[in-house]
């Protein structure tokens, strides 16, 4: 390990350049296919129903504790790149960290990304890729500051924010086409399920036909418990982002998920989701984006709630946000979420009502 932080900081030095100068930051000189990069999200959040132990409702995970400063994301990312081979790996920590690699194990707790890459084809670009990577599912990353609002919305916080496994994908000459599949470990998962024979399969279709739409399909087929009790869970998520003009975007999203209600039943659970997100950049500063939201998960295959209705719940969020440098970004979002049942837990009891207010700062660099 010792030697690892050496070498990387020999490469720092020799490169010379400046660290600060932009987004993806790369510490190499123009022959190295070497690069170096980092982000750093911290945050703070007050939920009005005053939980006891200071924890968000259990479906939320990114930023995800109350009336504290605390750490959501931090990572550093190594990166190589050259004509026929790729590979990046990150080693990361936070509370987002903490809540979605919880049924991980060791080390694999704080391994954000780690893959390897070879382009099969001279001619067309055709990558097979394998190992840890971001989901192939959504328009929502980790990365707060990528996103249009400070947190996650209920969709994107309720299906796969990584994945394990191979993707051979394949991009059009002119970019305007990527075609993904997949070989999975399961449903964000790094290590699959004990008891579970077999692996999960996923797909992508995005289309750009312009520079200023990007319309995408994926799709999760396979089985996230033991083989004794098999249930089958085929997931939908379909998205368009739309910049209307150069101030003003929407995104719009709809996730839809059926799983078997029993081990070789032909009858079906299903859970959805649509979501509208509107973003006007007042100028190169300041921006501000509004969210609307749905969540639907009667029979509680995501989210469960154990009440009558399950869950089925709607959200609002309002955010502005300050760039005082295109690596950096400071956030404020005020949320609430509504839902048919008491789900909420609050400090004296229990709720149909959330609300609650996040602030950020992020610096990629």
């Amino acid at each position: 390990m010792i030697k690892v932080k050496k070498i990387l900081l020999g490469i720092l030095f020799m490169t010379g350049t400046n660290v600060f100068a932009q987004d993806s930051v790369k510490l190499a000189t123009a022959a190295s296919p070497v690069t170096f990069s980092g982000y750093v999200e911290a945050y703070y959040q007050y939920d009005f129903n005053k939980p006891a132990d200071n924890n968000r409702p259990g479906f939320i995970y990114s930023h995800n504790r109350h009336n504290e400063f605390n750490l959501n994301l931090g990572f550093i990312k190594g990166s190589y790149s050259a004509d026929r081979v790729r590979a990046n790996i990150a080693m990361a920590t936070g509370t987002y960290m903490n809540a979605n690699y919880a049924a991980e194990t060791g080390v694999l707790k704080n391994i954000y990304e780690a893959n390897a890459g070879i382009k099969i084809s001279k001619k067309k670009n055709l990558w097979i890729d394998a190992g840890i990577f971001s989901s192939h599912i959504g328009f929502e990353s980790a990365i707060s500051k990528d996103c249009w609002t400070l947190t996650r919305s209920m969709l994107a916080d309720n299906s796969p924010y990584f994945e394990s496994g191979a993707k051979i994908t394949y991009t059009t000459n002119n970019n305007k086409w990527i075609v993904s599949g997949l070989l999975l470990n399961g449903w964000q998962r790094i290590k699959r399920v004990d008891d579970n024979s077999l692996m999960s399969y996923g797909t992508q279709v995005q289309f750009k036909p312009n520079a200023t739409t990007t319309l995408n399909y994926s799709s999760f087929i396979g089985t996230d418990k033991p083989d004794s009790s098999r249930q089958w869970r085929y997931f939908h998520n379909l998205y368009g982002i739309f910049n209307v003009t150069s101030k003003f975007g929407i995104i719009a999203g709809f996730d839809i998920g059926s799983e078997q209600k029993a081990k070789g039943s032909s009858s079906m659970n299903t859970w959805y989701s649509p979501v509208l997100i509107l973003k006007y950049a007042v100028n190169d500063a300041w921006a501000l984006a509004a969210r609307g939201e749905y969540y639907y998960d009667k029979n509680g295959v995501i989210i469960a709630s154990g009440t009558p209705n399950g869950f089925q719940t709607a959200g609002f969020s309002l955010n502005i946000d300050y760039m005082p440098a295109s690596n950096a970004v400071l956030r404020l979002e005020a949320r609430t979420l509504n839902s048919k049942d008491d789900v909420f837990v609050k400090a004296n009891g229990i709720s149909n009502n959330n609300t609650f207010i996040t602030t950020s700062i992020a610096v990629s660099f």
